[in-house]
Order: structure tokens, then sequence, then C-alpha cells
């Protein structure tokens, strides 16, 4: 007897890590399990108001700085055929778009999306975008001159005078990938080498970046706003410039937030609800609020003080759809040019 119940034991054991046993708590509380690549410091105060306000428990799994944006993706892509998600919220909408291509995400409409643009929505209905990063100049403040685009990457009077994140991770991937759907192979590849003639210096990612400018040692970078507006918000020594507003300028790029249903996930109705509060208007000015400073894609909704409205910002037009693609092609290529 002692022997089947250890054994029993061991079971339980292995199976409630996995998620694999029916999640409801003993009272019999309705449960949705979401997978987030969002920052846990950002994403939980939101699922945590959820829980409060519908009495739906949330199991969340976080992506691990380490494993930032591609840890539960790839365990999406795992469990394809035994789903135990309901719901991925991604930083981004690449991923969210490969896992539609994969077959892992089920279509749904939400009606808290019907305000926010066509633009940051998929066609078909399998990822919603909210509350977004730009992608914007830090600068050295007191800078006599300021660089007003991206192109000044390239120009010869900054040579030496700027640093971006490694083009092989992060959203400086996402974006240098909308460059290449944007301005094709051949210029996004000259503007690329244009980088090292320029002596443009490599950082680990962003947020260093963001640093090297407030200390001094170079004088602009390209980076998330969020970046930016935590260093204005300490009071480094730094200014924000949207790239590119100029007539006919490319605009600056947008990183939205993305929520996807999981297809054949156990808990489809949950599901819908917590999508249907992660795109309400009140998480949109919730992560305005927050330290993250997101911006809100809908109209009305306050964005950070820091930032302009989003209608007041020349935005780039990309299909997110064409640059999840488009990344996937060029990654040899990114590799080869990091020397790897």
């Amino acid at each position: 007897m002692d022997r089947i119940f250890l054994s029993l034991a061991a079971l339980l054991a292995w199976l409630l890590p996995a998620g694999l046993l029916p999640s409801c708590s003993p009272g019999g509380t309705k449960t949705v399990v979401v997978y987030v690549s969002e920052d846990q410091v950002f994403s939980e105060p939101v699922l945590k108001a959820f829980e409060k306000e519908t009495g739906i428990r949330v199991k969340a799994l976080y992506d691990t700085e380490e494993a930032k944006s591609t840890g539960v993706m790839n365990r999406l892509l795992a469990e394809k055929d035994n789903p135990q998600a309901d719901v991925y919220w991604a930083n981004e909408p690449i991923r969210a778009e490969v896992l539609k291509q994969k077959g892992v995400a089920a279509p749904y409409v939400s009606p808290e999306a019907k305000d926010i643009p066509p633009a940051f929505k998929d066609p078909e209905g399998y990822w919603t975008g909210f509350s977004a990063r730009l992608r914007v100049l830090v600068v050295r403040r007191g800078l006599e001159k300021k660089p007003s685009g991206i192109r000044a990457f390239t120009d010869p009077a900054w040579k030496g005078r700027a640093v971006i994140a490694n083009p092989l991770f992060g959203t400086t991937t996402s974006h240098v990938a909308a460059l290449f759907t944007l301005w094709g192979e051949e210029r996004a590849k000259a503007f690329l080498a244009g980088l090292k003639e320029n002596r443009v210096a490599i950082s680990t990612d962003n947020g260093e970046s963001a640093d090297l400018v407030a200390s001094g040692k170079y004088d602009f970078s390209l980076v998330d706003s969020d970046d930016v507006v935590n260093r204005m918000r300490r009071g480094r020594p730094v200014e924000l410039v949207y790239p590119d507003q100029d007539r006919g300028g490319a605009g600056c790029f947008l990183v939205p937030n993305t929520v996807v249903l999981i297809r054949g996930g156990p808990h489809p109705e949950e599901a819908k609800r917590l999508i249907d509060y992660l795109l309400s208007r009140k998480t949109e000015a919730a992560l305005a609020r927050a330290d993250c400073a997101q911006l809100p894609l809908r109209p009305g909704v306050p964005p950070p003080k820091e930032l302009r409205p989003l209608e007041e910002i020349r935005v780039m037009k990309v299909d997110y759809a064409r640059v999840a693609r488009t990344l996937v092609r060029i990654q040899p290529f990114l590799e080869s040019w990091a020397g790897l």
C-alpha cells in the first residue's frame, strides 16, 4: 500500500509542474494559463488586477532574461500537439506571427479591439497588438546639433560617436528586418556595411546603449522608448528624438505587445476573457502609467507624459507578417555580419 501511495505521489509531483492536471482550485475556481514574454515586473500587476476583477485564477509562466521572447515561444511550439497554455502575451508581434504560421495560434477577434488601428492587428484575427514601445534615438543632452534619423549612423559627421545594440538580438533585430522590407535588400545591406565603416560601436542590448550615451561615451543610439524614459525619470542627461519625422521620412518603428489565443488550449472561454482584458482601455492606461511607459495604440488613452500621442508621430508603415518572414530569412546574413 505504501509503495502504491508513493508511486502516486511521485506521479503527481511530475504532473503538477507540467500543468497536466486539471487546473482548478478545490473550490472549483476557474483558471487561465498564460505564457508571458513581457517583463514580469510590468505584466504581473495587470494579471493580478484581472484576477481580482474576474475571480479567474491566472497561472503565468514568464520568460527568463536569458531567453527573452524565445523561451516561452519555443515551449508553445513544443506543446503544439498537447497545448498547456491558453494565451500568449508577447512583447512584440514578430513571434506572434510565427505562432500563426506554425499553426499554434487560433483566431479570435476581441470586441475590445475595435478601436485599435488595423495596422496593429492580424487581418485574420490570429493576434492583436496593444501598448507599444517606440524605436527612438537616445541623444546626449547638450549636443549643439542632434541626429534626426537612423541615417545619422552612416553619416561621416558622426563617425565613432554612435552605438547600437547587436542586430542579432531583441528589438534591434526586428527593426533591421523592418528596414529590409522597407528599403529592400541592397539598401539595407549597404546600411549595415555603413555601420562598420562609420565605426558604430556594438553593445549587448538597448539598456547598455542608453547607459553609454548617458555616461557621455557616445552621442546617440537607437533604443526602445522605455530605455530613454527610464533614464530621463532618473535625471540622466539624455533626450528622446523621434527618428525620420520629416516629410517623406521612414518614420518611427513601433513594437506593440501582442496577445494570442492558443489553439486547443484547455480553458478557451477564460482565455477570451483574459484577451479582452489585455486589449481594454484600462490595460493600455495602466501600462502607460507604469515604469515601462508604453504608448497606447487607441485614441483617447493618455500617453506617458514623456511621449507624444500616437496620432502626432510619423509611424513606419510595415507589414509585421512580412517582417517576421524577413527576420527568419536574413538571420544567416546577420550572423555573418556579426562575425559568427
